[in-house]
């Protein structure tokens, strides 16, 4: 299968088929990981797991990041 690549703003977007995203058990807003492997680009869905440890990551920096501003709402 050949794409050609779409613009979006300064950024470049890659349009995926429905049935590649089906294939893959992706929706719109799906967690993937992209690495580079030379001149290849390997795209793959995160598992529940990692999905977790990220929602956890960023849930704890939010906390940390804004402890002052939620004191302040909380009275």
């Amino acid at each position: 299968m050949v794409k050609t690549l779409a613009r979006q703003g300064n950024s470049a977007c890659l349009i995926l088929d429905r049935s590649i995203l089906d294939l893959l058990g992706l929706d719109d807003g799906s967690a993937v990981r992209i690495t580079v492997e030379g001149r290849k680009m390997i795209m793959e869905p995160l598992s529940d797991e990692e999905r977790a440890q990220m929602f956890k990551k960023v849930l704890s920096k939010t906390g940390k990041k804004n402890a002052k501003l939620f004191r302040k709402l909380a009275k």
